[in-house]
């Protein structure tokens, strides 16, 4: 089926890579006008079809201007991210605030900048990207990125509970280990502080799935659709694995 988002206007931020540029990708086969977004520009060169817009969303003033800018969208995607590693005995206090700031904070500064048009338009779908390490799942290594993505649970759910009977809908998506540069990034780093080989590495990422292979961020995209589309008009304060087992 296409044209399912056909007429709506989307925001998508990070969407210069990985989840956020695969859903972005997605949402303009779909009919969308898909404002894309990212701190580097250079990462939204090939995405076709899409307003490509640089944006800091660790920056208040940023994403009102943008805000401003765009007008009312009727879909928000939040996407941006950062994974840190460690338990709390290697997380100095700037790192976790980074992390909260970005993983968290973000998303409370794009959905107050474009929340009010939605409300304007009486309807919107937010679709925010946590993660199976989350209140789902504890996993070692990742405490303050649990704890983000906790906390964009919890945040997804309050909005959805406020703004139920207004027309706006927010769902979030827990993805389990997706393939991305992002991860590449994470595989190799690992692999030169542990002295192990990067496919040694790599193999216990993929073993953390019970299906036995890493997500694609298409899956993830084609989940995303859905949540921004009407086919998902009865659903709303969700969380929805996408994750090849990782949360059994």
């Amino acid at each position: 089926m296409a044209g399912r988002l056909g007429g709506r206007t989307a925001l998508v931020t990070a969407a210069g890579q990985g989840i956020g540029r695969a859903i972005a990708a997605a949402f303009v086969a779909e009919g969308a006008r898909v404002v894309a977004t990212d701190i580097d520009p250079r990462k939204l060169d090939g995405l076709e079809g899409a307003q490509r817009e640089v944006l800091d969303v660790r920056s208040t003033v940023a994403v009102t201007a943008l805000a401003d800018a765009t007008g009312p969208v009727d879909i928000l995607v939040n996407a941006a991210g950062f994974v840190h590693h460690g338990t709390i005995l290697e997380c100095p206090e700037e790192d976790w605030d980074m992390s909260f700031d970005l993983n968290v904070k973000s998303m409370h500064r794009t959905i107050l900048a474009f929340l009010p048009g939605m409300l304007e338009l009486g309807r919107g779908s937010i679709v925010n990207i946590a993660s199976g390490a989350s209140s789902v799942r504890g996993i070692p290594n990742r405490y303050a990125y649990g704890a983000t993505k906790a906390a964009v649970i919890g945040l997804t759910k309050a909005v959805a509970a406020d703004f139920i009977r207004r027309g706006v809908r927010a769902n979030a998506i827990c993805p389990g280990t997706i393939e991305s540069p992002s991860l590449d990034e994470r595989i190799e780093a690992q692999a030169r502080a542990s002295g192990a080989g990067v496919e040694a590495v790599r193999q216990a990422f993929v073993d953390r799935q019970p299906m036995g292979r890493l997500g694609t961020p298409e899956e993830v995209a084609h989940l995303a659709v859905y949540l921004a589309s009407s086919e998902s008009s009865y659903t709303t304060g969700q969380i929805h694995l996408a994750d090849g087992g990782f949360a059994l």
